[in-house]
């Protein structure tokens, strides 16, 4: 596994791997059953339709998924949209997916070029 590609893809590598107790190949298939979760696509697809109750559990779905795997940019990211959505503050929470997916095809590429 090339930590440094996770790392340049916003992964903390030795975090995730101390959530896993070092275990390398269970860290790599958690990375990718990530790139088959539908959340994102939730996310995408609710916040289109501005179907909002759905936007917020996939935003924090992604949330603990990507805190869980020590994916810090987008756990970070993440985490705000939930709070705006929260305060139903809907178009400032959208208007972050830009640069959530930024993150996120980051985070993707990272994963396929390491552990796929």
């Amino acid at each position: 596994m090339n930590h440094t590609e996770l790392k340049n893809a916003g992964i903390d590598v030795d975090s995730a791997l101390k959530r896993v107790m070092g275990n390398e190949n269970l860290l790599k298939r958690l990375l990718g059953k990530f790139l088959s979760d539908p959340s994102w696509n939730k996310l995408v697809e609710s916040v289109e339709q501005d179907c909002k109750e759905d936007a917020l559990a996939a935003s924090h779905t992604l949330k603990g998924v990507c805190g869980n795997l020590s994916m810090d940019k987008l756990f970070d990211l993440f985490s705000e949209q939930v709070h705006l959505m929260r305060e139903e503050n809907w178009e400032k929470a959208y208007s972050m997916m830009p640069e959530i997916k930024i993150q996120y095809d980051s985070v993707v590429e990272g994963i396929k070029n390491c552990c796929v």
